[in-house]
């Protein structure tokens, strides 16, 4: 155990800055257990339907939906979407961006798909972007809009040149709700709740066009053999009746309206999106100033908004400072673990406090003042 006692008042008001899951508001679990929770009732039932019927009109208002667009969610995260995405929304090929481990981990998913062809790979380094191209045969455009391993952004639009009916899936799961998006620019926008919607994991959301709506029905209802847990458009069916396939998680449920609610409450998309921009502010401008730090992504245009990645110098152990945080309560700052680098990351998702951020900073000049250098 370390010597190294942060003031109290220098400490946050709330600690807990992981990149996933995210800070739930404590005021939302206090709820769970609240008089009149739907807590160990039936999803079958109105009171469970009434709150996936507010996620999803609440999601619509949220991200001003086109007409024609839809709101759909079922069992399983992201990680599930993407093998549904490869049973029910590409045809025959996909091109990828590639530039950390989750958008890497998609591309992998449709590369093992025995039905399809191998994805066109465009691919970066971590710490920096590649966006898919027009490329030949490819009906299926894809990409994180926030890599979550790196703390990399990328913009939401269509590529330059491809068909008009080729599909563009976008992986919003770090992103949505804390990074704002033209929801016309793609045909499927989905993620799992437990980052800036502050829900746990195990349910993904998607927002989906008539495009998406219409391919997966046609694929859906091909030769193609596809599981029911796989079948989007079984899951729309489900969704149109504010149900999922199977029974979900309802605390997950109740957090992601509670969240979205939140959000509408404060501001929209604006709110939110000013928020965490802020927070990673104080961020950007403390690796930048202290001579120890650097952001990890060079490019200002890349750096995210919603997680933070900060290199080290050569003189400090990260694992060391992680730990002496940890030890005064500040939680989850250790890098990602497949970077395998000399850093933290830091979430400043929505439910982040901007002062919160202000005061971890302090924290950490504070503890780097005074732990001791390697090799010293």
């Amino acid at each position: 155990m370390s010597e190294l006692k942060v003031p109290v008042d220098l400490l946050p008001s709330d600690p807990r800055f992981g990149s996933g899951p995210s800070r739930i508001r404590r005021e939302v679990i206090q709820a769970l257990a609240a008089p009149g929770s739907v807590m160990g009732t039936s999803h079958r039932k109105p009171p469970v339907k009434d709150v996936v019927h507010s996620i999803r009109s609440g999601l619509a208002e949220l991200y001003r939906l086109p007409a024609g667009y839809e709101v759909a969610l079922g069992n399983g995260g992201a990680t599930l979407f993407w093998s549904m995405a490869a049973c029910s929304l590409v045809a025959h090929r996909s091109a990828n961006g590639v530039y950390g481990s989750f958008s890497r981990k998609f591309a992998t998913t449709l590369q093992k798909a025995p039905f399809l062809a191998d994805p066109a790979i465009f691919e970066a380094p971590a710490g920096r972007l590649a966006l898919p191209r027009a490329a030949h045969a490819v009906g299926t455009y894809a990409w994180a809009q926030n890599e979550t391993s790196t703390g990399v952004v990328a913009p939401v639009q269509r590529p330059e040149g491809i068909d008009e009916s080729a599909l563009v899936l976008i992986d919003a799961t770090s992103a949505a709700g804390g990074v704002d998006a033209d929801i016309s620019a793609t045909d499927a926008y989905y993620f799992s709740p437990q980052k800036n919607f502050a829900s746990d994991g195990g349910l993904w959301v998607a927002v989906l066009s008539p495009a998406a709506i219409a391919r997966s029905a046609d694929l859906t209802s091909s030769a193609r053999w596809v599981p029911d847990i796989l079948n989007l458009t079984l899951a729309v069916e489900n969704s149109r009746k504010d149900q999922t396939l199977n029974t979900p998680a309802i605390a997950t449920l109740v957090m992601l309206e509670a969240q979205i609610s939140w959000l509408l409450e404060h501001g929209g998309m604006a709110w939110a999106a000013n928020r965490t921009h802020t927070s990673s502010g104080v961020l950007y401008r403390w690796a930048q100033d202290n001579p120890l730090t650097s952001p990890f992504v060079q490019d200002p245009a890349l750096r995210s908004p919603v997680v933070v990645t900060i290199d080290l110098d050569h003189s400090i152990d990260s694992a060391q400072l992680c730990a002496i945080a940890r030890e005064n309560g500040i939680l989850d700052i250790e890098p990602y673990r497949g970077l395998g680098r000399n850093q933290i990351r830091v979430g400043t998702f929505s439910s982040v406090d901007p002062e919160d951020v202000r005061a971890l900073v302090a924290c950490l000049d504070w503890i780097l003042e005074r732990m001791p250098r390697v090799g010293a």
